[in-house]
């Protein structure tokens, strides 16, 4: 059953979870989210959505600037060789469309169909800004909040920190 976005802040609400909600203008990929992202501040993520060569599905949250070092994530993350999840499987799985990954659209998913991992930084940092469900709008909370939110869902979230790619 998709609880949407009226699911998610009631649950925010009877948790206690204090947020700070911001509008903004559909953001695709983190270029266009620069200069929304200049005004709310916090931690600002990026959400990848992934598949492992055994068939389990990944939502793993990093800090927006990141760039995965997706052959060495599996190894930090405890999972097999991963590749891009496909759309149709994130609509039916987290109930949502590319560009709005969060991982709070694990609300929609059932505990155990796919495995959140929240970078270890974002985990401790004091406000972490996700999307709600839809890339019009950001929800800042603490990362220990989103973590909190995950069990309360009935998922086992796991925090780690997550390897990046040479800058150079």
């Amino acid at each position: 059953m998709m609880r949407g976005e009226d699911g998610l802040l009631a649950d925010l609400d009877a948790l206690a979870i204090p947020f700070a909600a911001h509008e903004h203008v559909a953001v695709f990929t983190v270029a266009e989210s620069d200069a929304v992202n200049a005004a709310i501040p916090g931690a600002h993520t990026k959400n990848l959505f992934l598949k492992d060569a055994g068939g389990a599905f990944w939502l793993v949250t990093v800090p927006g600037e990141s760039r995965v070092d997706l052959k060495a994530l599996p190894a930090a993350i405890g999972c097999k060789r991963v590749s891009f999840g496909r759309a149709d499987d994130m609509q039916r799985l987290l109930g949502i469309a590319p560009g709005s990954v969060t991982p709070l659209a694990a609300i929609n998913a059932a505990p155990g169909s796919i495995t959140v991992v929240l970078d270890a930084a974002l985990a401790a940092a004091p406000r972490v800004n996700v999307h709600p469900l839809r890339n019009t709008g950001t929800l800042g909370l603490p990362g220990a909040a989103i973590l909190d939110l995950l069990r309360h869902w009935g998922h086992d979230p796991r925090t780690a920190p997550i390897p990046m790619q040479d800058s150079a």
